[in-house]
């Protein structure tokens, strides 16, 4: 298996983006996650990168994964033969929304 170099891009709080991390954890990758929330430098790089404002989003070796959750990075990860197939479970849904809490509190913030 090759080196991974996987750049996250998610919220501090929200059900695909905790998907996401559940990923990560699931086959111990190394990874940069930037919090598109508490720093919004991290929301615009996003923008530029993949091309729209949608998250999370995950940029593994050069390619970006937009608006993906994940579910879908471990089809990717799987697909590419990047990762062993491993019968780990997550303590969190892989592809879910953000809950109305989620949300309210995001709207609040002014996000």
């Amino acid at each position: 298996m090759s080196q991974l170099n996987i750049t996250a891009y998610v919220k501090t709080s929200c059900g695909w983006s905790n998907g996401v991390r559940a990923i990560m954890a699931k086959y111990s990758l190394p990874y940069t996650e930037k919090d598109i929330i508490k720093n919004p430098a991290f929301r615009f790089e996003m923008e530029q990168r993949s091309g729209q404002p949608l998250s999370p989003c995950v940029e593994i070796n050069g390619v970006m994964l937009p608006d993906i959750s994940g579910e879908e990075v471990e089809a990717y990860l799987l697909a590419q033969n990047l990762v062993t197939p491993n019968g780990a479970t997550t303590d969190v849904p892989l592809n879910a929304p953000c809950t109305d809490e989620q949300h309210a509190a995001m709207i609040k913030m002014n996000l």
